[in-house]
């Protein structure tokens, strides 16, 4: 499980430590709120479109290969931005990093769920989410420091060396898992598969969760620049988001696997304080930044595992690679999908409209079906019957 874990890790450092610091660094690239937007949406827009390709590769050919290759083509990616450095090689790096990511990480998704039984999802994938939040966490400060020490180029450097360490690990540690023999599956099966409430509800949480992630690691650093912070102190801010999900992931697995918590209880509480922390970060100064980074935080820590629990439990394990292919689609969709949203409204307007008109949305889902269970034991008691 380890080199899952550093797998994870990878990913997240990759993501977020650039990310993080993009529009704190001034860096010649970045030259508006929109360009840092499609910036940050670049890495997951690769990944919208390819994740679901590698999660039934995965399922065809076995989730090592596709795991090792995947860890192999981000390291290669980021050695190009090292070689080169000029601003459209920036584009081009991060578009390899995010499609090399669109291997290995539902990849590593799969093996989780196969080298763990059924009972221990929940403690296995809060531990997976334990150490990509440790990813989270380092990535916006130690992104901030190398950015200091030696500017993009050493970040980069550091990334490439990083996927190369993690590929020969996985090689030597992961076991061969070899994939399952399955049934002829037509394309209305699979969009009736994941048109079931069983995948779209957790889905969406997730892409929810990775949506607000997003922009609390691209947008707060912005905040912090307006309230005279540099960049580290900016850092700093940002890895308490990514801290506060490490600590909670754990135990909201554990809890979910011994019956304190419920799916639909954790994703609701979940959202609801995910939407809390981007309220926060509406205050002007430090403080509304270390509120939103701790609610927006436990929120997010609260939904990643037990959503994938929730999509490992009711997939067949031999869809495992294509289902979590699937649902890293929703949400690399809500991952690219944010920042564009609240970079376009606050181009519009300013950057609290954008933090508020996101924190709707993502409040709008769990208060409706709240709204929606209180209101039938109501109708129940009248002779009605419930709604939906």
């Amino acid at each position: 499980m380890w080199p899952l874990y550093a797998a994870g890790f990878t990913t997240a450092f990759g993501a977020h430590g650039i990310a993080a610091n993009l529009g704190g660094h001034g860096t010649g690239a970045v030259t508006s709120l929109l360009v840092l937007g499609g910036l940050l949406a670049l890495y997951d827009g690769a990944e919208v479109l390819l994740k679901p390709v590698f999660g039934t590769l995965a399922d065809r050919i076995g989730a090592r290969p596709v795991l090792l290759g995947g860890l192999v083509a981000f390291a290669a990616a980021s050695a190009l931005y090292v070689v080169a450095d000029r601003p459209g090689w920036l584009w081009a790096a991060r578009l390899g990093q995010g499609a090399a990511a669109s291997a290995f990480s539902p990849s590593a998704s799969a093996l989780v769920a196969r080298l763990n039984p059924a009972a221990k999802h929940g403690r296995a994938f809060g531990s997976y989410g334990f150490y990509k939040s440790v990813g989270y966490t380092l990535g916006p400060l130690l992104g901030g420091v190398l950015l200091w020490a030696g500017g993009l180029r050493l970040l980069f450097a550091v990334l490439a060396v990083l996927g190369v360490a993690v590929a020969v690990w996985a090689a030597v540690a992961v076991p061969v898992v070899p994939p399952l023999p399955k049934a002829r599956q037509t394309v209305l099966d699979l969009a009736r598969r994941l048109a079931d409430p069983a995948f779209l509800s957790p889905t969406a949480a997730l892409a929810a969760a990775t949506a607000a992630l997003s922009v609390g690691v691209g947008f707060l650093p912005v905040s912090g620049r307006t309230a005279g912070l540099g960049t580290v102190a900016t850092g700093a801010a940002v890895s308490l988001l990514a801290a506060s999900a490490a600590l909670v992931q754990p135990r909201a697995g554990r809890a979910l696997d011994e019956g304190r918590l419920t799916t639909r209880t954790g994703l609701t509480a979940g959202l609801l304080l995910t939407a809390a922390g981007l309220a926060c970060a509406m205050l002007p100064g430090l403080a509304g930044i270390l509120a939103a980074a701790v609610l927006t935080g436990a929120g997010t820590g609260l939904i990643t595992p037990l959503g994938f629990a929730a999509l490992a439990s009711a997939t067949p394990p031999e869809r495992l690679g294509q289902t979590m292919g699937a649902a890293e689609l929703g949400r690399e969709l809500g991952d690219a999908g944010g920042p564009l949203l609240v970079a376009g409204i606050a181009t519009a307007t300013t950057l609290t409209h954008g933090y508020a008109a996101l924190a709707v949305l993502i409040a709008a889902g769990p208060l409706l079906g709240l709204l929606r269970r209180r209101r039938a034991p109501a109708q129940e008691s009248r002779g009605g019957h419930p709604v939906g």
